[in-house]
């Protein structure tokens, strides 16, 4: 629930573009016509694992889904020799801890 509840607050700074996630995204290169894209993955990701509670398939799906966007925004960080990742980390563990523990649980 909490990675749902952060994933969608990422995504609500995305769209209204607050200035820390612009400078983030700026510094990686990341073009300001991908910010609503990359928000409704965000959004998309955050409801998947809400909808998941209830349905298990959609929740590993969304969860898979989370992991890899935020594992691509890690390797995007290093390629440009970035190494604010805290971020980004964090929430692919919190994506990877849902995932095992709705395939343990199933």
């Amino acid at each position: 629930m909490f990675i749902a509840f952060a994933l969608g607050a990422s995504a609500v700074l995305t769209f209204t573009r607050n200035e820390a996630i612009t400078a983030s995204m700026g510094k990686v290169g990341v073009p300001g016509t991908w910010f609503p894209w990359l928000a409704s993955l965000k959004a998309a990701g955050a409801l998947g694992l809400l909808i998941g509670l209830g349905v298990p398939l959609i929740g590993s799906a969304a969860a898979i889904g989370v992991v890899l966007y935020f594992i691509g925004a890690v390797v995007t960080h290093l390629r440009v020799k970035d190494y604010e990742i805290a971020p980004p980390v964090v929430l692919a563990l919190l994506a990877a801890a849902a995932l095992v523990l709705r395939v343990l649980s199933a």
